[in-house]
């Protein structure tokens, strides 16, 4: 059963541009929590090794992997078999399913062995606004490709702020196609009980804004955490309807562009 929109003076907490969704569907790595850096960290180790071990023919295509654009570009949001195929292809380089899996595997053992060393924290502006949607009475799910989100959202101390979870084990479960296709995002939605046209998504990955506005959502929020010189742009390109740097923007009036 789908939900009134949020009303009254908690309604006044929340941004125009939310008001009148009645669910908002978070993405978890670089909107909820900061391990999107150490993904990013863990996909460099792994990709940097591999292009050392096979280098590709043309020598521009050997520079090492980019924390910024190549994580945006390739990786951010896909499942990490999509996320290596996807970069090795985009280096020239024709992989076999088991090259890919292999390296898929070397990244999530550098990540696991990252997570363990280092803490992972919650974005406080995320959290204001989630608590705010809260208050509001508005539903909330996370969504991610990886199976670590339970895990990292526990860790974060934010699980218990979210209605639902639908992660990388959900995925495979189910048979969801990963992003830019829309399949975690309608499965969040409908696990909530909320029409997509009347739901919101929060994504930091083109890919994520991508398949958010594939999936006809009201509103398709971008999250600019690189802050580059078009790195807005480029979300708003893919289907952003609005962008912010940080989701504490959207508390209040203003702070989208």
């Amino acid at each position: 059963m789908s939900r009134p929109p949020a009303t009254g003076m908690f309604r006044d907490a929340l941004a125009a541009d939310l008001r009148e969704v009645r669910a908002v569907v978070f993405d978890t790595d670089g909107v909820i929590t900061d391990s999107a850096r150490v993904h990013a960290a863990a996909w460099k180790t792994a990709l940097d090794a591999f292009l050392l071990r096979h280098p590709p023919e043309d020598p521009h295509q050997r520079r090492p992997f980019d924390v910024r654009d190549d994580y945006l570009r390739h990786v951010d949001g896909r499942s990490r078999l999509d996320g290596a195929a996807a970069f090795l292809t985009a280096r020239g380089i024709e992989a076999s399913q088991e090259t890919v899996r292999a390296v898929a595997a070397d990244k999530e053992r550098l990540f696991v062995e990252r997570l363990s060393e280092h803490g992972i924290d919650a974005y406080p502006g995320t959290v204001r606004l989630v608590r705010a949607l809260l208050r509001a009475g508005v539903p909330r799910a996370a969504v991610s490709a990886s199976r670590h989100a339970g895990e990292l959202l526990d860790r974060a101390g934010v699980l218990d702020l979210f209605d639902v979870l639908v992660d990388g084990g959900e995925a495979a479960r189910l048979g969801l196609a990963g992003k830019p296709a829309p399949d975690l995002f309608l499965e969040a939605a409908r696990r909530l009980g909320v029409p997509v046209d009347r739901a919101a998504v929060v994504e930091d990955a083109l890919a994520g804004v991508e398949a958010g506005r594939r999936g006809g959502f009201a509103l398709v929020v971008g999250v600019d955490r690189a802050a580059g010189d078009d790195t807005a742009a480029r979300l708003l390109r893919h289907g952003a309807d609005i962008v912010v740097r940080d989701l504490g923007e959207l508390c209040a009036e203003g702070g989208s562009k």
